[in-house]
């Protein structure tokens, strides 16, 4: 598969993400949330929809699994894990293992790059208390294949997918499950799956895991350079 194809196909499901309305539950929150704001964003303009998917998308090498996007953040900004303090971390740590061209992430036009790196998640609406229904994950599970089928080997040039929690870890098994007992989810977690993509467990970069020192900075960083490693052994 080339490189412009999987460029266009990855294009394609974005558009259809951004145009879903199939879970009335999250389409009334996410766009209650655009209206009423909070008040240090009441003059930003909330994008309000789904969120696509976001990277390097003609040489994706690492996947980034995340669960759903934040009310204030990604709901807000039209972008993964942007300006909230979960992608704060999150891309912190690309910059630093080489795979983002900046630390810092705070809305679509900030000149952010993402080298051989894409960025997806499990449900791509913002949901109630972060928490989505198990239904809405099922709904969203289409494009998650879509993805997968456009990255996976040996059609793909996917190496390495980086589940952050527990939801994203099962999520991911789904798309390719290993043969026989199902992997535990934990930090630091390795699972070759059949397609030969190393899937790497991490907790998610969430305010409870930092602030509480769950997860700490050198946790965090230790991950995506496994993830480097992974990557620069199978070129």
């Amino acid at each position: 598969m080339s490189k412009n194809h999987t460029a266009r196909g990855l294009e394609e499901i974005n558009h259809e993400v951004i145009a879903c309305r199939r879970c009335p539950r999250l389409v009334a929150w996410r766009e209650q949330i655009a209206t009423e704001k909070v008040k240090r964003y009441v003059d930003d303009t909330y994008w309000g929809k789904a969120v696509p998917g976001f990277g390097d998308s003609k040489q994706v090498k690492l996947l980034i699994m995340g669960l759903a996007p934040a009310a204030h953040g990604a709901n807000r900004t039209g972008r993964m894990f942007t300006g909230d303090r979960s992608g704060d971390w999150l891309y912190r740590a690309l910059f630093k293992a080489g795979f983002a061209n900046q630390p810092e992430s705070t809305q679509r036009d900030d000149g952010l790059s993402l080298s051989q790196t894409y960025i997806s998640a499990v449900c791509r609406c913002a949901p109630p208390d972060n928490k989505p229904l198990p239904i809405e994950m099922i709904r969203c599970q289409d494009y998650l294949l879509a993805e997968w089928t456009l990255l996976r080997p040996p059609a793909g040039p996917l190496n390495v997918i980086i589940a952050l929690g527990k939801i994203a870890f099962d999520a991911t098994l789904k798309l390719d499950p290993p043969s026989g007992k199902k992997p535990a989810f934990g930090h630091g977690v390795l699972v070759t799956l059949p397609s030969g993509v190393l899937l790497i467990g991490s907790y998610h970069p969430s305010q409870q895991n930092t602030f509480t020192g769950r997860l700490t900075e050198p946790m965090f960083d230790a991950i995506f350079e496994t993830a480097k490693t992974c990557i620069q052994a199978k070129m």
